[in-house]
């Protein structure tokens, strides 16, 4: 699956010459809401946003970037070149990202993924990229499959199902602790399968030493870092593609679990809908199977059929 869509952040002097650029006649311009121009060029799409990013997206976008975008606009090489910019994201490393934070149906899923140079080149050519850029479930699943095949069982995911989650909230209390313990645990298990793993990275949410303390053993020689979007790194990118696959295969299980059609990401007004049904017909404690009880909503959930949270079920 090669990746046809790309976001390159610019300096303002490189908008200026991208807006010259795109004026010229072989591109047809097209209106698209928040950018400062936007263009067709046949093979592919541009789009500069007023924030200076640029997506260019399309079957001949890789090509477009190569031949007219980095010669032309950025004035130096970068695709294919990503062990020049960023040497670090083809050596030996771990990467770790988790799905499922923010939503208040399903578990928390953390996943870690080992790459070297290697894994990092067959990662690019099946299209690896955060998935939060993957706007289809469908395609997100395939493309974790596919992952999951070439990465000969080195990754580790981490499922902290809706009662687990619950229960550990209340003994600890902050989200950030609790991610920082499933990142321990991630990465002490994938170093079963890859002990002399030297490094591993992931996204910024708190203080390192948060996921240090939580490590045991194995996991008290690793290098841990961690970098605001790190889903640039491929490791981190593909650990980003499995987690969300273990987060939407939960929410599939837990549609036939609990005989609800389709159980809602996120925390929208459908997502309190379903919730507020569920709770008429099994009750309040069906919350504490199925939600993240700290959300707010769970709240509004309750009192809407006439409940309190001290109507909850005590963890036994």
């Amino acid at each position: 699956m090669k990746q046809n869509s790309f976001t390159i952040k610019l300096t303002d002097e490189q908008q200026k010459k991208l807006i010259a650029l795109l004026r010229s006649s072989s591109y047809s311009p097209v209106e698209v809401p928040h950018t400062q121009i936007a263009v067709d060029a046949g093979a592919c799409r541009i789009n500069l946003y007023h924030s200076g990013k640029c997506l260019v997206q399309g079957k001949g976008a890789e090509e477009w970037i190569t031949f007219t975008l980095e010669p032309a606009v950025l004035g130096e090489a970068r695709l294919g070149y990503e062990a020049v910019h960023d040497p670090e994201s083809v050596q030996p490393h771990m990467g770790i990202d988790e799905s499922g934070k923010g939503d208040f149906f399903g578990p928390l899923v953390i996943a870690s993924v080992y790459t070297d140079a290697k894994t990092v080149e067959i990662l690019k050519e099946l299209g690896a990229r955060d998935s939060k850029k993957i706007s289809s479930d469908r395609v997100a699943l395939q493309l974790a499959s596919e992952i999951r095949k070439k990465l000969d069982g080195k990754f580790a995911i981490v499922t902290i199902g809706p009662e687990a989650y619950n229960r550990m909230y209340a003994e600890i209390g902050n989200v950030n602790r609790l991610l920082a313990w499933g990142h321990a645990r991630a990465i002490e298990n994938l170093l079963e399968k890859v002990p002399d793993c030297p490094r591993a990275l992931s996204d910024k949410f708190g203080p390192t030493s948060r996921i240090e303390r939580a490590l045991m053993k194995k996991g008290k020689k690793i290098k841990m870092d961690q970098r605001t979007k790190a889903e640039s790194d491929p490791a981190v990118a593909a650990a980003s593609i499995l987690a969300r696959a273990g987060f939407l295969n939960a929410l599939r299980k837990m549609e036939k679990d609990f005989s609800i059609e389709t159980v809602p990401k996120g925390c929208s007004a459908k997502v309190k809908e379903i919730a507020k049904e569920l709770v008429a017909h099994k009750g309040p404690g069906i919350l504490l199977k199925t939600c993240k009880c700290h959300f707010r909503t769970t709240d509004e959930v309750l009192e809407a059929n006439g409940y309190s949270r001290s109507d909850l079920p005590a963890f036994g």
